[in-house]
């Protein structure tokens, strides 16, 4: 996979060493990486670099990533970037009934190990090539 045609992650989560080791990992598999600390930062960041997915911790400062994915929503540019919630606020059993409730979304819990997030980010890129508006 070229850089031109790797996919765009944006990773979002305040926790600054628990964003550089996903960037790495990810990385690593071949994507392109971007990374925030807070959820105005990203939401810029989404508007301007269109990723293919973004992982987004639930509690940060100056935005969550709830109200950060509810923004999202709200600008054409970006209504139909998949979200991945990861979050340490719950465990993989809340994670796995959360998934159900949110349809599309997909929770991942903390802590999470690197094969773990790689295939829930298969899962929904691979959705999202195969559903009809991608």
């Amino acid at each position: 996979m070229t850089d031109d045609t790797a996919k765009k992650i944006l990773v979002v989560d305040d926790d600054k060493s628990l964003v550089e080791m996903i960037r790495l990992k990810l990385m690593s598999e071949g994507y392109k990486v971007f990374t925030s600390y807070n959820g105005s930062d990203a939401l810029e960041q989404a508007k301007a670099k269109k990723p293919d997915l973004i992982l987004l911790d639930i509690m940060m400062p100056k935005m969550d990533g709830a109200q950060m994915e509810k923004e999202l929503r709200a600008f054409k540019e970006t209504e139909g970037i998949p979200v991945i919630f990861i979050t340490c606020t719950i465990d993989k059993k809340q994670a796995a009934a959360m998934d159900h409730k949110l349809g599309k979304h997909l929770v991942v819990a903390k802590p999470f190990d690197g094969k773990e997030l790689l295939a829930a980010i298969d899962n929904v890129l691979n959705d999202k090539q195969q559903s009809p508006e991608a």
